[in-house]
């Protein structure tokens, strides 16, 4: 029986030692008015910030200057609307003031803090006018008018105004040029055909200023309000600022740091890049998308269909602003009203993600630095030896010949294509990466792919019409164009050619934000508006050229300045066609840098992480943040990328990795091999057991991915998603769930024999025994010796399991294993989606099987509701039934009598039931 401690206080959610003006924690939360409301709050603020003004002048010695004017000392601090966002200026009063803006002098933020800031707008700053509203079949549409320009060049007079009512949960509000085309991104989305008929929302606008007033009807809470600061549309500077009804805020990826942003003066920056995960930078991916949690549990997410370099500006008011330095503004509001319904809504705009193959959810090793296909080899055959569970071999850049893509070294790697026959001749798979940058420097005719991607026309240009020309890792190369259709086909044409040699399964590009050794090009970048925009949002080296293409480079579709976020994603979709197309299976793509709709072509890996504790804890609230972004396949390096790691690290993060959806080690070169063959028996035997862990779990797993593909739904999910009404979960990202039934909680700390995790309300079971925990919603300390990874099965949940092989394809073969946990209500529901594993859209086609599982009262029941031949090749075996309260003295299965144990853990447990998955059965406990 496991023992558990209960404790009053909760630990710390965050990573590393918490610090003033983290992100908040839930209790004692209020309603929060928008500050236009006025309150005696508001009026308490604006007292408090003039007598504090007053009071600074006073100590300061006239350093302050005069006194700002009152329309300016009525603004309360949290509600200061930036005026002057611009990094590495010191803002001065008379530069500010030249804005027609208020200039209140602050003291020094803390170290590493943005701080108030001292340049903000005034409650009479100019802003766009409603000069009319009309109503269309689907929503209406205004004309805005400014009547006084603004202060970036190339201000827009007059704005156009669509909104469309286009589902009860979805609203979409769409800004702008009235007269002139702009760039959009060129994603699919869904076209409605009729107006929403009951809204659970309700839209109001002020005329004069130009606001947005959205409602939900249930609670009247407003969930936008941007008359808080003026609306700014010019050619390269487009800023929208709104209230928010809470500081609770989740998702603008990709960042590194907790899942819950602070608010406290927190600007996140999307434009992708690469760099090694660290807080504060912007990373490899762009994703303009938050959901926000109300008073109450519910919930709403607004997604900015914007692909331009982008920050959002956080602030404790609570507010928050949009600023995007081109395209237009256009908005998708998700009313839920529960967490998961508004990731549903989300990705019914962006697309759900694709099926993977079963193989995609076994266990991946990789590193960079094996030397040889044949040192490569011995690795697969230890891994075999020890009988550990591995699905993918991968190999990293140094297969290639002198790092070019689509070459072979003909010396260290002469094998490989033997290696990849032994793979798949053990059921097993192979991966190999692909950068975007192609080499420019071998001889013409020496290397096709460079020759046949200039002669079509195919990589980026220079503004003069040539080869962009950067250095990655084989040297100076070209970068393919893959907004360009006849990009795609070249791209199959060399992975055809390739894999004649080497019938590789699956594919991982990397390095494609697009990343760049130097910055811009070869030759720098040119002047104009695209390099050096009026205004560049806080971008990691100041630049939107850093370690980058230039972007005035041009591309089929649009300049790089408006599709550079978008890059990621256009090669997924051409690689994960190419896929199709060879091999006529479902295509196992994972990328480093994303856009939302990514999830459809490809998973994500969380970039180059380091061997440290604290990077194992950062990447729960990675997982979790893309399964927000609708990209479900998501995993970190497991025992970290960089530096070496420690036996006890890359043993727990082993654990953890276990867990995430997509599960690869990975080792950068010059360091110490960290695959589960490399370490003593004790840590080896506990890397195997959680591994076979996983692999028992994979038809549950593989449900959850069918639910993700079909409905949206989230596989690792945040515990305030099942739990939305307990405020204590919104800031826990140290734990997770797998769908709504499995609680993990790791350990992420060294020279610990125990963990703390909150364990929701209700009844919760040990994975591995059955044993009950019943929790009123509290921290629990739990036993964790080094072996051993805390897992919980919730009540009312069936969990399909199956006994566990090395490879998925083995496991697939062997009976399943029921896990019935009961409620308090002694009812239990599951489900198993089973397929053959590999095939195209199997759903679609109807290939497939269906299994519903009911328990109530004392009867089990399965039910096929939809059945393949494919099913009739698996048994249930075993059902094992917790929380039978009174001891059993007869089990019927279709009404004959089965032998059975009962274990004083109130266990039950029936054997070699040899049911098929295709035929229907009930089993009653008397």
């Amino acid at each position: 029986m496991k023992s558990y401690q209960k404790l009053t206080t909760a630990q710390p959610a965050a990573c590393q030692v918490e610090e003033e003006g983290a992100a908040p924690m839930p209790p004692g939360h209020g309603k929060l008015a928008p500050w236009w409301v006025g309150s005696g709050l508001l009026v308490a603020a604006v007292l408090l910030s003039t007598i504090t003004v007053w009071v600074l002048r006073q100590v300061s010695g006239g350093w302050l200057g005069p006194m700002p004017p009152p329309k300016c000392l009525v603004v309360p601090e949290s509600h200061r609307f930036d005026c002057y966002p611009e990094r590495r200026v010191v803002v001065t009063q008379e530069l500010c003031e030249s804005r027609g803006c208020c200039f209140i002098q602050s003291p020094p933020p803390a170290k590493g803090k943005q701080g108030v800031p001292w340049c903000f707008y005034p409650p009479d700053f100019p802003s766009y006018a409603l000069e009319s509203l009309n109503q269309t079949a689907l929503g209406m549409v205004g004309l805005l008018v400014r009547r006084e320009k603004a202060y970036y060049p190339r201000d827009i007079e007059r704005l156009r105004l669509d909104v469309e009512f286009e589902t009860d949960t979805r609203l979409h509000i769409k800004i702008t040029d009235a007269a002139n085309p702009r760039y959009e991104v060129p994603l699919d989305v869904p076209r409605v055909m009729k107006r929403a008929e009951h809204p659970i929302y309700s839209l109001n606008f002020s005329w004069d200023p130009f606001g947005v007033l959205l409602q939900r009807k249930a609670t009247g809470t407003v969930l936008l309000n941007t008359t808080v600061a003026p609306l700014i549309f010019a050619d390269q500077f487009l800023q929208i600022s709104t209230s928010l009804p809470s500081k609770f805020l989740y998702g603008l990826g990709e960042h590194r740091g907790s899942l819950l942003h602070s608010l406290d003066w927190n600007t996140l920056t999307l434009w992708a890049r690469d760099v090694a995960p660290t807080e504060s930078f912007n990373l490899y991916g762009a994703h303009p998308f938050y959901l926000l949690m109300e008073e109450g549990g519910n919930a709403h997410g607004v997604f900015l269909l914007n692909s331009n370099a982008m920050e959002v500006a956080l602030q404790p008011a609570p507010g928050l602003t949009w600023r995007t330095i081109g395209g237009v503004l256009d908005f998708y509001i998700f009313l839920g009203p529960d967490p998961n319904m508004v990731i549903q809504q989300y990705q019914q705009v962006i697309g759900f993600p694709a099926m993977p193959p079963s193989w995609a959810l076994g266990f991946h090793l990789c590193r960079w630095g094996y030397g040889s296909s044949n040192d490569t080899w011995q690795t697969v055959r230890a891994m075999r030896n020890y009988q550990i569970p591995q699905d993918a071999q991968w190999n990293d850049i140094d297969y290639m010949d002198g790092y070019r893509d689509f070459t072979l070294d003909p010396q260290k790697f002469a094998s490989l294509p033997s290696l990849v026959e032994d793979l798949h001749r053990h059921r097993q798979h192979y991966v190999m990466i692909l950068d975007p940058g192609i080499s420019s420097t071998s001889p013409h005719g020496s290397y096709w792919p460079f020759d046949e991607g200039l002669r079509r026309g195919l990589f980026l240009n220079t503004t003069q019409g040539q080869p962009l020309i950067g250095q990655v890792w084989p040297g100076f190369t070209a970068f393919a164009d893959f907004s360009n259709p006849d990009t795609h086909q070249w791209w199959l044409e060399n992975l055809q050619h390739f894999y004649a040699h080497v019938p590789f399964d699956g594919l991982w590009i990397d390095m494609n934000e697009p990343s760049n050794f130097m910055d811009g090009s070869e030759d720098g970048c040119p002047p104009g508006e695209f390099d050096s925009p009026p205004y560049t949002p806080a971008v990691l080296g100041d630049s939107l050229s850093a370690k980058t293409v230039c972007a005035s480079a041009k591309q089929k579709v649009s300049v790089h300045y408006n599709l550079h976020n978008l890059y990621g994603l256009m090669e997924a979709k051409a690689t994960a066609s190419a896929l199709i197309k060879i091999r006529g299976k479902r295509p196992f793509v994972i990328s480093r840098s994303t856009f939302p709709s990514q999830g459809r072509y490809s998973g994500h890996w969380l970039g180059d992480n380091r061997s440290q504790w604290k990077d194992m804890c950062y990447s729960i609230p990675g997982l979790l943040s893309f399964s927000l972004f609708g990209i479900p396949l998501v995993g970190a390096d497991i025992c970290g990328f960089s530096g070496s790691t420690s036996e006890e690290l890359c043993t727990r993060w082993m654990q953890l990795g276990a867990f995430y959806p997509f599960a690869r080690n990975h080792n950068t070169q010059h360091e110490k091999a960290q695959d589960p063959t490399a370490f003593s028996p004790a840590a080896r035997t506990a890397m195997k057991d959680v591994l076979l862990t996983r692999y028992s779990l994979l038809p549950f797993l593989y449900t959850l991915f069918h639910r993700a593909h079909l409905h949206g739904d989230t596989v690792a999910r945040p515990l305030f998603f099942e739990f939305p009404w307990d405020v204590a979960t919104w800031g826990l990202d140290r734990q997770f769930l797998w769908g709504r039934s499995l609680l993990v909680t790791p350990v992420l700390e060294p020279g610990v024999d125990s963990v703390t995790g909150y364990v929701p309300q209700g009844t919760w079971y040990d994975f591995y025994t059955g044993s009950s925990v019943n929790s009123s919603g509290e921290m629990l300390k739990m036993s964790a010796p080094l072996e051993h990874l805390n897992l919980h099965i919730r009540e009312g949940s069936i969990l399909p399991t199956q006994k566990p092989g090395t490879t998925t394809e083995l496991t697939r073969g062997n009976p399943l294993r029921l896990i019935v946990a009961l409620s308090s209500h002694v009812t239990a529901w599951g489900d198993l989606f089973w397929d053959d594993g590999e095939s195209l859209d199997t759903f679609e086609k109807g290939n497939y099987s269906y299994v519903v599982f009911n328990a109530t009262q004392n009867i089990f029941t399965s039910t096929v509701l939809h059945a393949s031949t494919e099913a009739t090749k698996v048994t249930i075996g075993t059902l094992s039934i917790f929380g039978v309260q009174k001891p059993t003295s007869k089990v019927l299965l279709n009404g004959q009598e089965k032998p059975f144990s009962y274990l004083d853990n109130q266990v039950l447990t029936v054997s070699d039931l040899g049911m098929s998955l295709s035929q229907g059965f009930s089993l009653q406990w008397l």
